[in-house]
């Protein structure tokens, strides 16, 4: 089925139970960012009271959520467009990963997208410090586009910069009530999934249940990720993700 016809009832045809954990990738100082700002802890926790104060509010349906799993949907606009959510005052997604390899891949992406933009940043001298935290999601209304037809239009879901399908289906899928979408991740070698969270109601947890120490060091050679426990260390070649020609040119020797 191309994807042009789309349409709320033939997406409504395509929608599944989907329970599954979800990793996502954050940079550890979130813990600590405010932290070397004051004297003590009391003084840091008026601080981030303070901050709190001239965000956003968090919607109503997302304020028993850990700020971790709320923060995409308070924000607005939004100022750039993501795989499936537009730039400008559209509803929140939160994205997530399988499996925390895949989320681990994503990030290294993104790195190397920073510095394939900023050709004159130097690279790092030393690893940065990430976790990964997982939380449980479940939902009788998720789209999967890795199975049945909606498989068929594979190259639009994965086209590595061009993201109208996505976004679109996603403003359609919303108005069935789909609250999930999962979805083949670009970046993992090994082609694992990747999930977009529509609704804070597809949250099983209210908090993060389990995290995993993560560094990763970029460098002119690539980059290398190292997990903490269970020890694992993974590999990313210069060349790993040039099929995307946005980092395809990246000046490697700096």
């Amino acid at each position: 089925m191309s994807s042009h016809i789309w349409t709320q009832d033939a997406l409504r045809s395509e929608l599944r139970p989907l329970h599954t954990p979800a990793w996502r990738l954050v940079e550890a100082q979130h813990v600590v960012s405010t932290l070397s700002l004051v004297d003590n802890l009391d003084e840091q926790s008026l601080l981030e009271d303070i901050l709190e104060e001239t965000k956003p509010p968090v919607p109503a349906e997302c304020r028993h959520l850990d700020y971790l799993l709320s923060t995409p949907f308070r924000y607005r606009p939004y100022p750039y467009g993501s795989r499936f959510r537009k730039a400008g005052l559209t509803p929140g997604v939160w994205y997530g990963a399988e499996r925390p390899e895949t989320a681990v891949a994503e990030m290294v992406f993104y790195r190397f997208l920073f510095y394939a933009e900023s050709p004159d940043t130097p690279f790092p001298d030393n690893p940065a410090d990430y976790t990964t935290f997982c939380v449980g999601l479940g939902t009788e209304n998720a789209l999967d586009l890795t199975t049945g037809a909606l498989a068929d239009d594979r190259e639009l879901w994965t086209n590595p910069t061009e993201y109208s399908a996505c976004q679109d289906l996603a403003e359609t899928a919303r108005e069935t009530g789909a609250e999930i979408v999962r979805f083949q991740s670009v970046r993992d070698s090994d082609k694992g999934a990747n999930l977009a969270v529509l609704t804070c109601g597809a949250f099983q947890d209210a908090v993060p249940v389990d995290r995993q120490s993560w560094r990763i060091r970029i460098s002119r050679s690539g980059a290398q990720a190292v997990r903490d426990h269970p020890r694992l260390g993974l590999e990313y070649g210069r060349d790993t993700f040039d099929f995307d020609p946005r980092v395809e040119g990246m000046i490697w020797e700096r």
